[in-house]
């Protein structure tokens, strides 16, 4: 029998994973479910627990999810950095304070929403299935929101409006503030474990953090801008940005202790920064994101079915986790929704904002996966638990959290009722230039007839959606 090499493995493995995703984004389309909906189910079907037992796609083994965790945080760092590209001054000025105050006050809404369900479910429980340390660090893990998902299906469905404004720079900030939330909550964790309190890594640590991320993105976004003025082709100054991307993601694992203060980055403040940076102060910053977009579409497929493999299903055997999963899941959508909706109402938001930005904030993933691997260092039964419940809420919410995101912004008017199908413009086109051609023998009529149909069948779609936009505005109601 012949013995595939680690090479092949790989991209035979690779292979599999950009395919299955593909062809299941194609049912998930007829189905109206976002594409990132698809490519995590494949990741599950190809994963160690389905396919990946008979050798196909990922396993518990050599080829385990994790073996590409590399092409994951490189993913992550794409996403950030094109994050960070939303942060343009001139929308700032109108939105940024009104981002703040909703991205703060959800975060900690959710927490102390999540914190108080799980501590009075610890007192309910049997003594010893959900302890009190483990009940305040799954609080804090309830914060982070998946940017991943976010952006993929605002990129999917070409989104725009204001609830899709405002969102991103929301989420962005909802990582910087679960960071140090969480970090907080650890401390008091261990605190109440221990009975001692460690200031520097409740406070400190996590400050410091934050701080030397988004100096770090600051750094290479002004680096960057600078050695993209050394080059004039599209393709040289699309390689920069991909290696300033690597360059931020490397510099950001990197961590060291000086005394008692442990200092680290997070890839995702740096690389938005980064982005940030280099969209206000450089000129063709939007026409080289474009070009990047299309550069790491596979990429981030790829990164999604590979979190779909990760996805643990064995959770499901205990049901405790499921118990208190189900109760986390509920309340931490709660804390969402209202933390969003009451923080929005206060700033004088719009009211699809009020309405509809909370859901938009449910999907969960990285972010939160990072905050549960840390929760193990607390040891025994606490890490394990939240480990658990975690993995179980991401499977939840990374499945369903895309499709209502997508109901969201649809019901809010920043999505059209219809994708535009380039592919139906591209067929009518193509008939226009067969009846041209029969008709006038000259070939620069028929190129002629060939645009004007793509033009046309453009325009008449545009105009139709703008009638339709119009037709149900609230002026016209």
């Amino acid at each position: 029998m012949t013995q595939l090499t680690s090479t092949a493995t790989i991209f035979l493995t690779l292979s599999i994973a950009l395919l299955s995703g593909l062809l299941l984004s194609r049912l998930a389309k007829k189905l109206g479910l976002p594409a990132v909906t698809a490519y995590l189910v494949a990741g599950v079907i190809i994963g160690p627990y389905l396919l990946g037992n008979f050798g196909i796609g990922f396993d518990h083994g050599d080829n385990s999810p994790e073996k590409y965790s590399m092409l994951c945080d490189l993913a992550l760092g794409f996403i950030a950095f094109a994050i960070g590209n939303e942060f343009r001054l001139s929308q700032l000025k109108k939105i940024g304070k009104q981002a703040t105050v909703i991205g703060i006050f959800q975060a900690v809404f959710t927490t102390i929403i999540v914190d108080a369900a799980l501590i009075t479910l610890s007192f309910i429980l049997p003594e010893g299935y959900l302890p009190l340390p483990a009940a305040i660090i799954l609080g804090a893990v309830a914060t982070a929101t998946a940017p991943a998902a976010t952006l993929m299906v605002v990129r999917q469905y070409k989104a725009k409006g204001p609830v899709t404004d405002i969102l991103l720079p929301v989420v962005a900030l909802d990582d910087a503030v679960g960071l140090v939330v969480f970090a907080i909550s650890f401390g008091v964790a261990k605190a109440i474990n221990t009975n001692t309190v460690d200031i520097v890594s409740m406070l400190v640590n996590p400050l410091l953090e934050v701080v030397l991320s988004i100096a770090l993105g600051a750094i290479m976004g002004f680096l960057f801008n600078f050695c993209e003025k050394f080059f004039l082709s599209r393709s040289k100054r699309m390689a920069v940005s991909v290696t300033f991307v690597m360059l931020t993601v490397a510099v950001s694992s990197l961590k060291f202790q000086i005394g008692n203060v442990h200092i680290a980055f997070s890839s995702l403040l740096a690389c938005m920064m980064l982005g940030t940076i280099f969209c206000n102060i450089c000129d063709f910053s939007e026409e080289l994101m474009e070009r990047a977009d299309r550069w790491t579409a596979p990429l981030l497929v790829l990164f999604f079915v590979i979190s779909g493999a990760e996805l643990d299903l064995a959770v499901f055997q205990n049901w405790i986790f499921v118990v208190i999963g189900i109760a986390y899941i509920v309340f931490r959508s709660l804390g969402k929704y209202f933390g969003a909706s009451i923080s929005a109402r206060a700033t004088h938001c719009d009211d699809n904002i009020v309405k509809y930005l909370g859901i938009t904030l449910l999907p969960q993933a990285g972010v939160a996966l990072g905050m549960a691997s840390q929760a193990l260092a607390f040891g025994g039964e606490v890490g394990v638990l939240v480990q658990s419940i975690t993995l179980f809420s991401v499977l939840v919410y990374e499945l369903v959290g895309p499709y209502l995101t997508k109901v969201a912004l649809t019901k809010a008017g920043d999505i059209s009722g219809e994708e535009f199908n380039a592919r139906e413009a591209a067929r009518i086109a193509i008939e226009h230039k067969r009846e041209a051609e029969k008709t006038n023998p000259h070939p620069h009529n028929a190129h002629r007839h060939f645009f004007s149909g793509a033009y046309d069948y453009v325009f008449r779609r545009g105009h139709a959606q703008k009638t339709e936009e119009k037709e149900n505005s609230p002026e016209n109601k």
